[in-house]
């Protein structure tokens, strides 16, 4: 087919198009504030209001027929803003009655157990563990959902449609995903089960309370998932079979970039991609589907013209059976990516543009974007206050209205169109979106417009071949595995992208979380864009500006040594500041240090050592197995060569020994078993373990009286680490026979996050000068202990604790001894 002379159907400059359609943007932010307000009201005042709007829109419409035609536009407008806030007042009552109506409310005022009939919403998953104080929250199973029926007290059974979200006990092996049945549920399934009513904890207001199932067997099944669902999880199983033989990343990511499926992503990697700014692209969003149309369409901006690209045209298929190719395809993206809110707004855009190609009429994206914000809120008001929802549709804004504006500026000055095009659409998104990023995290990515701008060439590979594995998986399966191994390498590339950015030290910056610390972002980030704009004509000062903020992000160890004296030249002891719990290093010289213990969080862990330069560590040693101590074994594993992992032979809990070896053996790092007598060394560190023995009496009652306790000589100083011990360990250890050479310490690790159960006979013994306590602010133990604190201070310590002083470093040799601080 041969282009026509002239200028061409659907042909357009922006500057003959004209200004921007914004007659419908009123009327779609009008109905979502309603909606937000609205969800809390009663169905009979979200009524009034919709029928006090109905009259007024009348009176408004009545009058603008006889005004000017300027101040008929504007009455036409604002007629129909009034129209759409009734109606969004109305869904909004609707649905915020849900929540509200039936016998499920009180029962959960009342913490009552009942026996429902529950109808599955999406897809069930693992909750994320938590550390709390030396435990590991259990796993659960989240399962939102519909009650249909609760049996009542008098044995009668009452039909309801009251939301809520089921929380199933799992065993600890249902962390490995497919470990617990209830994982396998789908969409739409109808279950009867038996718990405990409760108010809301997690899940916000959408829902009437949790229901608590403590018996986690195999779900009682009273009704098959529909025929859509149940096709939609088989492509969904598919998938993740053709991913299996994968490396662990791309095996993780691969399904959360196609159908958002995000259950095999480890709380590491999920951790990287927040922190970087690329958790959108585990969620299903519009990118996604757009990818997906423009490659079976061709190009939505060719829709007119004559030389449409992609299969449709090329099949001979018209508009509008294009149209109608492209309707079934959005419906089913929604069925198989669940419909979320991301996935939702992708389809609703799609929608407007699929009626636009129908009609043959053109359609200003921006009206689109405005429709698609209304018909959503209309159609699900509690979408109203979902942050996820506000950042898809700042995001979207950002590339349709700031965007293009900054990549014509770049153009201008002499930047190639790509990436232009590139470099405006990664920094309008984080503009927009970073105050919303915020209010969620108190935390400001530095490396989200690189990171962003790394990926994006991998997204679309990645999503295609991905959407062609799940397509196929059904009907060929070696067929889907290579075309998972081929988009394994972009989706490796993405997480790697993710990976890196987060382990960059300055990569983020801690910033006042809520709408105050939104506001003064969106501030600072206007003047930062004053001064760019300035800053773009003098290209020797941008240069400087961009090696200054390279400094500030990747902090070369030397340079921050030299800006913020941390780590002081010569230390020989560290302790990190991380929280409750306890994590030191011994330094060994160039980059290697001997790490004892990991605290609760792995990102701490991770930014301790990244700060102090550790990048060799020949030995890891877990005084004993409680979460506050080896929970962030996987920060300490982060990208450093590990010799070894050194434990208690006291292997409780049971869960988190089986975490450890696990971590050790997912990076091939041998475990071994610490005793009473063994002596190392490492470059100018030495150290012997004196406890446990090889039959410790007495017999240890838990964890703590187990835990590894260290002497340690570095550069003529004398270090006592205690792990955990409680006073009939440390009574014990004081008559052990090698205790003799560690009276009168240097330095002190005291045990036990310095709680008041110390043995007074060992602190006299020790009569260290200087004593370490790591513990978290306001933690709920109360440690330090006063009475730990004063007994320590009348034997001339001197007392420092992470909680008050932040991390500390222990420097000098032989008398010279002082205490730095972060």
């Amino acid at each position: 087919m041969h282009a026509v002379s002239g200028k061409r159907l659907g042909d357009a400059h922006p500057r003959q198009e004209g200004p921007a359609d914004l007659r419908l943007v009123p009327p779609a932010l009008a109905a979502w504030a309603t909606a937000a307000l609205a969800l809390d009201a009663s169905v009979a005042v979200a009524v009034g209001i919709a029928l006090v709007c109905l009259i007024a829109a009348g009176v408004l419409s009545a009058r603008a027929g006889v005004l000017p035609a300027r101040r008929h536009w504007a009455g036409a407008t604002l007629a129909a803003t009034l129209l759409c806030v009734g109606a969004a007042a109305v869904s909004a009552g609707l649905h915020g009655a849900d929540v509200r109506r039936g016998p499920v409310p009180g029962l959960v005022r009342e913490y009552a157990i009942v026996t429902a009939e529950v109808e599955i919403g999406s897809d069930p998953r693992l909750s994320r563990p938590r550390v709390r104080g030396d435990r590991v929250t259990s796993a659960a199973v989240l399962v939102p959902g519909m009650v249909r029926r609760v049996d009542g007290r008098d044995g009668t059974s009452v039909a309801t449609r009251t939301p809520v979200l089921m929380i199933v006990d799992a065993e600890e092996d249902a962390r490995a995903q497919d470990g617990s049945p209830w994982l396998g549920l789908l969409p739409s399934t109808r279950v009867r089960v038996t718990g405990r009513l409760a108010p809301a904890t997690v899940g916000g207001d959408r829902i009437a309370g949790v229901l608590r199932v403590r018996d986690g067997g195999p779900p009682s099944v009273v009704a098959e998932p529909s025929a859509a669902q149940r096709v939609a999880g088989r492509l969904r199983a598919g998938l993740r079979e053709a991913t299996d033989g994968l490396p662990a990343d791309a095996r993780a990511l691969l399904p959360g970039l196609v159908v958002g499926d995000t259950g095999r992503v480890t709380p590491e990697l999920d951790e990287a991609f927040k922190e970087t700014d690329l958790a959108h692209t585990l969620a299903v969003s519009g990118s996604n589907l757009t990818i997906i149309l423009a490659l079976l369409l061709g190009p939505p901006g060719l829709a007119q013209r004559v030389e449409r690209r992609g299969p449709a045209p090329r099949l001979g298929i018209s508009l509008r059976g294009t149209a109608l190719l492209g309707g079934g395809l959005t419906l089913g993206f929604v069925v198989v990516c669940r419909p979320d809110p991301s996935v939702l707004r992708a389809a609703a855009c799609g929608a407007v543009v699929l009626l636009a190609l129908a009609t043959g009429r053109r359609r200003s994206l921006l009206p689109a974007l405005a429709t698609a914000v209304l018909l959503l809120v209309l159609y699900d008001p509690w979408l109203a206050r979902s942050y996820g929802f506000l950042l898809s549709v700042l995001a979207t804004g950002a590339l349709l209205t700031v965007a293009p504006r900054w990549s014509a500026g770049l153009r201008r000055r002499g930047v190639p169109p790509r990436l232009a095009e590139a470099l405006a659409a990664a920094g309008a998104a984080q503009a927009l979106c970073a105050p919303v990023v915020a209010v969620l995290s108190a935390r400001v990515s530095l490396v989200a417009v690189p990171c962003n701008l790394l990926v994006e060439f991998a997204v679309a590979p990645a999503t295609v071949l991905g959407f062609a594995a799940l397509v196929t998986a059904p009907m060929a399966m070696p067929v889907a595995k290579a075309l998972s191994w081929c988009a394994s390498w972009p989706a490796g590339w993405i997480a790697g992208i993710a990976r890196a950015g987060a382990a960059l030290p300055g990569g983020g910056v801690d910033w006042p979380g809520g709408w105050t610390g939104a506001l003064l972002l969106a501030l600072a980030t206007a003047a930062v864009l004053l001064v760019v704009r300035r800053l773009l004509g003098r290209p020797w000062l941008c240069a400087v500006c961009g090696v200054l903020l390279v400094l500030a992000v990747v902090q070369p160890p030397r340079l921050t040594r030299v800006l913020t004296g941390w780590p002081p030249p010569g230390w020989r002891l560290a302790m990190c500041d991380v929280g409750q719990g306890d994590a030191t290093v011994l330094a060994a010289g160039g980059g290697t240090g001997v790490v004892v213990d990991a605290g609760p969080d792995p990102a701490l862990a991770d930014r301790c050592l990244r700060t102090l330069g550790i990048t060799r560590v020949p030995l890891v040693v877990l005084t004993h197995f409680h979460a506050d101590h080896v929970a962030g074994l996987p920060g300490v594993l982060r990208g450093r060569e590990v010799g070894a992992i050194e434990t208690t032979g006291f292997e409780e809990p049971a869960g988190q020994v089986e975490f450890v070896r696990r971590e050790a053996a997912a990076r091939k790092v041998p475990v071994v078993r610490a005793v009473a007598g063994e002596r190392r060394r490492a470059g100018p560190l030495d150290w012997e373990v004196l406890w446990p023995p090889p039959r410790p009496t007495p017999e240890p009652e838990g964890p703590n009286d187990a835990s590894v306790a260290l002497g340690v000589r570095s550069g003529g100083l004398r270090m006592l680490l205690l792990g955990d011990l409680e006073p009939p360990a440390q009574r014990a250890l004081a008559r052990s026979p090698g205790a003799g050479r560690w009276r009168g310490v240097d330095v002190l690790k005291v045990a036990h996050h310095g709680s008041a159960y110390q043995d007074p006979d060992l602190i006299r013994a020790v009569a260290p000068r200087v004593a370490l306590i790591s513990c978290g602010a306001d933690n709920s133990y109360g440690h330090p202990a006063p009475s730990t604190v004063a007994a320590l201070r009348a034997g001339g310590a001197r007392v420092l604790r992470t909680d008050r002083d932040g991390a500390l470093a222990v420097v000098g040799a032989g008398g010279a001894l002082r205490v730095a601080r972060d």
